[in-house]
Order: C-alpha cells, then sequence, then structure tokens
C-alpha cells in the first residue's frame, strides 16, 4: 500500500505536469509564434486566455462526468483529448485554427485536475492520504519550474511547434501508466441529473463578457458586435445567479462565508496580477532586452524555483504571525517586487534579476496557497464540491484577465509613446508599476480580516 500510495498520485499528476509545462512554455514562445504565423504577438494572448477560459468553462462539467461514465475512462479521455489539442497546436497555420485547437486543449485539461483529485481520493486509504498528496504537487510543480526552460531550448533549438507536439508521447505514456496502475474497481456510475441548462448560461455568460473583453480594440469584429455579445453574455449570467434551481452546478450563495467571499473577490486582483506577470516578463527580456528565448526561459524560471521554497517556511509563517497578516504583508510585498521588475533593464545583471524573480515567486506563493487555504475555512462539507468548483473557475479566469490586462496595458504603451506595434523596452515599465498597484487592491479586503482568522 505504501508503494501504492506514490505510484498513483504520480500518475494521476502527470498529466498536470504536461498541463503545466504547456502554461507555462507557451509565454516564452510567443515571439517566436507571431513571427511564423505572421501575427501581432500582442494578438497572441488570445491563444493563451482561450485555453484559460476554456479551462474555466468546462470544469463545471468534470465532477458529473466522472460519476457518469467512471473517472479511469474520463481521466484517460481527458488525457487523449489534450494530446489531441497539443499536436493540432503543432500543426496550426493561422492565429484563429491555434486558438480553436487551444479551446480543445482546454476542454481536456478541464477534466484532468478534477477527475485526478477524485481518483487520488478514491484510490489511496485515509491514513497516506497527506503523503499520497504531497507526491501529487511534485510533478505539477516541477511542470511550472521546467516550462520556462524547455520552451526557450525548444525554440532555440528547434521550431515553436515542438512545444505542443512533445506533449503527445507523454500524453500517451500517461494513459498508458493510468490503465496499468489506477483501479476501476471503487468507481460507482451515477445517474444523476445534470443542470445542462445551467451549465449552457454560465459557459456562454462567461465566454461572452470574456470574449468581448478580449476582442476589444483588437479590430477582429466590429465594434456593436463586440457589445452585443458582451451584453449577451452579461445578461446570461445574470439570468444564471436568479434562476432557482435545486442542485445548481455553482451555488453562489457560499460567498455569504466571510473567508471565501474574501478569498475569491479579494484575491482576485492578486490573482489578475499573477496573470498578467508571466505574460509580460518573456515578452520584455526577449523584445525589450534582445535576450535570446533560452536566456529569457532560464530567468523566468526563477519564480518557480522560489515557489518551492514555500514547502519549508508556510507552516512555520502562519503559526508565527496568523493568515490575516501574512496575505497582509506577502500581497504588499508582491506589489512592491512587480513594480521593481519596471526597473530592469538590458543592462541588469542577470543573477541580479534571477535572485529578485526567485523572492518574487516566494512571496507570491506563500500569499496564494495561505489564501486558498483560508477560503475553505469557512465552507460546510456539503458545500465543498460547489466551492472548490467555483474556486478553481475564478482561478482560470482571473488568470485570463490577467494577460488580458499585461496585452492592453502594453497596447496602451505603444500608443501613447505613438508607435508601431513595435514593443521596446520602454513599454514594458508602466505595465509592472500598473499590476503592482492592481495587486494593493486586494489589501481593502484583507484588512478587514479577523485578526484570528483561520
Amino acid at each position: 500500500m505504501a508503494l501504492r500510495s506514490k505510484i498513483v498520485p504520480l500518475v494521476v499528476a502527470s498529466p498536470l505536469f504536461l498541463q503545466n509545462v504547456d502554461s507555462s512554455v507557451m509565454a516564452t514562445a510567443l515571439p517566436s509564434i507571431a513571427s511564423s504565423l505572421d501575427v501581432d504577438v500582442l494578438h497572441l494572448n488570445l491563444a493563451i486566455t482561450s485555453y484559460l477560459l476554456s479551462l474555466a468553462v468546462f470544469l463545471p462539467l468534470s465532477g458529473w462526468v466522472a460519476e457518469r461514465f467512471g473517472a479511469k475512462r474520463v481521466f484517460c479521455t481527458a488525457i487523449a483529448m489534450f494530446s489531441l489539442g497539443s499536436a493540432l497546436c503543432g500543426m496550426a497555420d493561422s492565429l484563429a485554427s491555434l486558438v480553436l485547437y487551444r479551446i480543445l486543449q482546454g476542454l481536456g485539461g478541464a477534466m484532468m485536475l478534477p477527475v485526478g483529485r477524485l481518483i487520488l481520493l478514491r484510490s489511496v486509504p485515509a491514513t497516506q492520504l497527506i503523503a499520497a498528496m504531497v507526491w501529487f504537487t511534485v510533478p505539477p510543480v516541477i511542470g511550472r519550474m521546467l516550462g520556462p526552460l524547455l520552451g526557450g531550448a525548444i525554440v532555440t533549438w528547434t521550431s515553436w511547434r515542438w512545444i505542443f507536439l512533445v506533449n503527445i508521447p507523454f500524453g500517451l505514456l500517461s494513459i498508458a501508466m493510468a490503465m496499468l496502475f489506477i483501479d476501476d474497481s471503487k468507481e460507482v456510475a451515477s445517474t444523476g441529473s445534470f443542470d445542462l441548462g445551467g451549465f449552457l448560461l454560465l459557459a456562454f455568460g462567461l465566454t461572452g463578457m470574456i470574449g468581448a473583453l478580449e476582442a476589444a480594440g483588437k479590430g477582429l469584429l466590429p465594434s456593436w458586435v463586440i457589445g452585443l455579445i458582451g451584453a449577451a453574455g452579461l445578461l446570461a449570467t445574470v439570468i444564471y445567479c436568479r434562476r432557482s434551481k435545486a442542485d445548481p452546478i455553482i451555488d453562489f450563495a457560499i460567498l455569504w462565508h466571510p473567508t471565501y467571499r474574501t478569498s475569491i473577490i479579494g484575491g482576485a486582483p492578486l490573482r489578475i496580477a499573477v496573470g498578467a506577470s508571466p505574460f509580460l516578463l518573456p515578452l520584455m527580456l526577449q523584445l525589450g532586452f534582445g535576450l535570446s528565448a533560452l536566456d529569457a526561459g532560464l530567468l523566468t524560471m526563477a519564480t518557480a524555483v522560489g515557489s518551492l521554497a514555500t514547502r519549508a517556511v508556510m507552516v512555520k509563517a502562519i503559526r508565527l504571525i496568523g493568515y490575516r497578516s501574512l496575505l497582509i504583508t506577502t500581497t504588499a510585498l508582491t506589489s512592491l517586487i512587480y513594480a521593481s521588475y519596471a526597473l530592469f533593464t538590458a543592462q541588469t545583471p542577470h543573477p541580479l534579476m534571477f535572485g529578485v524573480l526567485m523572492i518574487g515567486g516566494l512571496v507570491n506563493a506563500l500569499g496564494m496557497v495561505a489564501l486558498q487555504t483560508l477560503g475553505y475555512s469557512e465552507i460546510p462539507k456539503p458545500l465543498m464540491s460547489h466551492a472548490t468548483t467555483l474556486a478553481s473557475m475564478a482561478q482560470q479566469l482571473c488568470l485570463s484577465l490577467g494577460v488580458m490586462f499585461g496585452a492592453s496595458l502594453l497596447s496602451a504603451a505603444v500608443w501613447w509613446r505613438g508607435g508601431t506595434t513595435t514593443l521596446i523596452a520602454a513599454d514594458f515599465s508602466p505595465a509592472f508599476v500598473a499590476i503592482g498597484a492592481i495587486t494593493l487592491l486586494s489589501l481593502a479586503f484583507f484588512l478587514r480580516l479577523k485578526k484570528d482568522a483561520e
């Protein structure tokens, strides 16, 4: 059993390794993809936001589908779908096709994390669950760390298409390992109903609002069409929130719990900044400072290295100063660190950059882990599924908004100096100051937490 408690978590976490590599590798490869597809590099944020939005939209499906068709079967299908999306992305010949295939990737990715966690909870005895969860978190962390470096190496030595194509053999290996080590015996198919109407309303609402924001200012559609799509999305979301349903996909009433509301709404500015920074950094290093994709990847992996140290200090930090003080301190420091990126120049020593980015990764990870842990402290067990689903959706939506925010800031900087779409180093400084400032908005919520919040 001890061996199984290690093998099963690694098996179900292996696709998450691919997902985190894929998410972090994309930003490093953006200049190369833009050149190959002959599009504006800032328009390529569509390829990132479409994937993140797809994750958010399809997450509510995962639990019901796993219960209805079996977690193991859905898990393997999700990996296959993610791998197929990766193969198609590697063959994309236009921005439109790349965005479409990224949505397919997102559909597969949306199933992998929650269904993998479900398999883990069913397969590992309660006495070994803590140890299993530790093993479960290892591959994703490694994926986040290696993604920028892997992306830089691939773009430097081969073609950007291989950042997607390399997922195929790993995906097939993950499916084979799942078929071999994951047991079907504990799965019980469910015939419960699914709120299809609610899902469609929520999916259309989120897609309409985010899609309208994304398309604004890019000339992709007439302004009146963008406004109509955004208004329809808002209306669908309002209808979903006001409709009465005994068993909704997501029960927004859980936001009445103060600590959970603080985690979701109060943490939104912080998560938006977290989404913007990994998009801006590789572009600044490559297009602003003239570094190679490999050098940019080596530098940006510093944030993931810093986040690894969180495990060593997290428990001690909470015991020493508590959740409220930790959130206030880390948010203020995160704001300062993001703003300090504006001081980077092409002449800044790389070891200094690496050190600042690593400290930023550590501080930000401390705050995010504390925020996620505190958010569930008041949620009753019957509502835990709604809470985890809404939290996962909110995280993906905020990351998507962060990428959009970062791209909009760069576009505004180019417009302000009266330049062309070509980015220069000076365009990035105002953007990092802005994301540092937006991070501070979270303090308005964290300062209102009780001093003994836990």
